[in-house]
C-alpha cells in the first residue's frame, strides 16, 4: 500500500484500463486542476475523485 500525505487512508496502488480519449482528457482536467489548485492535483487524484463519486452515487460509500 502507498501512502499519501494529503490522504488519511492509505492508497492502493493498481492498474487501470482507461480509452486513449478518456486518459487524454483526464491529463487535461489534471493540468487545469493543477494550475488552479496546486500541484498534488494529478491523473491519479482525478481518477479517486470520478470513483469516489460512482461509489457515492450507488450508495457503496458516504
Amino acid at each position: 500500500m502507498e501512502t499519501n500525505n494529503a490522504h488519511s487512508e492509505p492508497l492502493k496502488k493498481i492498474t487501470v484500463m482507461l480509452e486513449e480519449e478518456q486518459v487524454e482528457e483526464l491529463k487535461e482536467l489534471a493540468e487545469e486542476y493543477r494550475k488552479k489548485l496546486g500541484p498534488k492535483w494529478n491523473l491519479s487524484a482525478l481518477v479517486r475523485v470520478a470513483v469516489g463519486d460512482f461509489l457515492t452515487r450507488m450508495g457503496k460509500i458516504v
